[in-house]
């Protein structure tokens, strides 16, 4: 039994000791390797059904759907009594809300729709279920050095990622588990000075196209641990 205890532990500072001696884009390498194994990002195309749970508010159903080769994104979001949807295809994007889409400027103004916003859906969602893949696009600057730091009572092979002006100011650090690299955990700060920001939690996965994408995203504050919303792959 002690001779067993022993092996363990030994085979799991070993685990920690050649994580910290791997570089960021190793450990990126690891990390892509768990979650997409056959290399199926690139060429996804597939549906999402995202239920978003917020304090105080109604729950947003969505339906997502993704289609990488051909360019085409659209999301159908519906909390209340307010249904939107958009559609992003190459340069094109159409909107519609309530099931119209002969839409007046004055409710485009209402309701906050437009094309940009279009945009930063599709942004939004390609880029948070594409981790940790969409960290080999062009504009992303990753650290070389791999750092551990223990968070939440779990320690954790912790990668840095910064971005050209172009493309993004924040700084983002991901946490990996140190056996598996499995990604779970995500923080990004605007000002990493007044540690502001927020961090997600990422608990079960749900593997699609044989991609392991996280079930469920947990949001809170850096500053004050303050909780935003979850939101749940169905």
């Amino acid at each position: 039994m002690f001779k067993s205890f022993f092996t363990y532990v030994l085979l799991l500072f070993s685990a920690f000791a050649t994580g910290q001696e791997l570089t960021g884009p190793q450990l990126l390498e690891k990390a892509i390797q768990y979650h997409d194994p056959s290399g199926n990002w690139n060429t996804f195309n597939g549906i999402l059904n995202i239920t978003m749970e917020t304090p105080k508010n109604p729950d947003r159903v969505s339906t997502i759907k993704i289609n990488l080769p051909q360019e085409y994104f659209y999301v159908k979001a519906t909390r209340g009594e307010k249904t939107t949807e958009y559609t992003v295809e190459k340069d094109n994007c159409s909107i519609g809300f309530n099931g119209k889409t002969e839409l007046s400027d004055a409710l485009k103004k209402e309701h906050n729709l437009s094309c940009e916003r279009a945009n930063l859906y599709k942004n939004y969602y390609t880029y948070l279920y594409g981790l940790p893949m969409k960290l080999k696009d062009e504009g992303t600057i990753i650290d070389p050095k791999v750092t551990k730091k223990t968070f939440k009572g779990k320690e954790y092979l912790v990668l840095k990622a910064t971005y050209t002006e172009d493309v993004g100011k924040d700084t983002w650090y991901f946490y990996f588990d140190p056996t598996t690299y499995a990604m779970e955990v995500y923080q990004f700060f605007k000002d990493e000075s007044k540690n502001d920001g927020e961090y997600i939690l990422l608990t079960e996965e749900a593997v699609i196209n044989d991609i392991k994408m996280p079930k469920k995203r947990a949001w809170y504050y850096n500053k004050d641990n303050g909780y935003l919303g979850t939101d749940i792959l169905k």
